[in-house]
């Protein structure tokens, strides 16, 4: 089984919609993405919202209910609001699986804020896992997040969309080494190509950060995800797979694929019993 753990729909009119390859004005939806899975020989996948709504997360939950494919959502709920907690169990839906913050368009230091921490505190001791939508600068408040909170269930969205246009390594790979030191810390890598239509990447360009990745973070805590459609703004659903291909799985032994594959996202985000 291979599982894709992070993939996004959107819905937009046609007065909204414009072409352009993985634009959020063009809507992707799952009769676009189940053929290409098929294809694909992939069994499922975990839909994670991509606008900070709670609208969004009933479109993602409507879908999870209606069609196979999609065994997972991870949603969204403003952390920031003393009442999030009790926003969250108004769902008591087994298929929100996750949340994720959309930090990434945030100041680093919120989620150091009171509020986000004690809410923060309480999925984690709830064991409801966080999606961290980070860039290179939030890694040092991750650090100081998980300083603070050790129990957390974190994954790193992208590896952290580290430079790779540059190649520059550091100080990416030194906060990612000390992230990986916490055992309930997991990345997804997904994310690894330019969002900008057409840019130009490579395997050999993107290879090291990969590798560094694995290295630190190990099989049994690495994700494969296509980040479908965003990906589709520099590349298509196939090259994503070969990518992956060539820069994780090349380097595993069959039982080890099956944890990028599928046993890793399985078990983080907790879908025994939905398989």
């Amino acid at each position: 089984m291979i599982i894709d753990s992070h993939q996004h729909f959107w819905r937009k009119t046609y007065e909204e919609v414009d072409h352009s390859p993985g634009s959020k004005s063009h809507s992707y939806l799952p009769e676009h993405l189940e053929p290409i899975l098929h294809e694909h020989s992939i069994n499922k996948t975990i839909a994670v919202q991509a606008s900070p709504t709670l609208e969004e997360n009933e479109f993602l939950l409507h879908i999870a209910r209606t069609r196979k494919e999609v065994i997972g959502v991870v949603g969204w709920v403003e952390l920031d609001d003393p009442q999030a907690i009790q926003t969250l169990a108004t769902y008591k839906n087994p298929h929100l699986v996750g949340i994720r913050p959309m930090i990434q368009d945030l100041p680093s230091e919120w989620l150091l804020k009171d509020t986000v921490l004690l809410n923060l505190n309480k999925l984690a001791d709830e064991r409801i896992p966080i999606d961290l939508q980070a860039n290179p600068r939030h890694l040092p408040v991750i650090l100081e997040l998980l300083e603070k909170m050790p129990h957390i269930h974190c994954v790193i969205d992208h590896i952290a969309k580290p430079p790779i246009d540059t190649g520059q390594m550091e100080p990416w790979a030194s906060h990612m080494r000390k992230i990986a030191e916490y055992p309930n810390t997991v990345c997804k890598v997904s994310g690894l190509v330019p969002e900008k239509v057409g840019a130009s990447w490579t395997t050999k360009r993107i290879f090291p950060y990969v590798k560094l990745v694995l290295d630190i973070f190990g099989p049994k805590r690495v994700m494969f995800g296509s980040d479908w459609p965003v990906c589709l703004k520099s590349a298509s659903y196939p090259e994503v797979i070969q990518l992956f291909e060539d820069t994780v799985t090349s380097q595993l032994s069959v039982s080890e694929r099956k944890d990028v594959y599928c046993n890793n996202a399985k078990r983080f985000y907790r879908l025994e019993d939905s398989l």
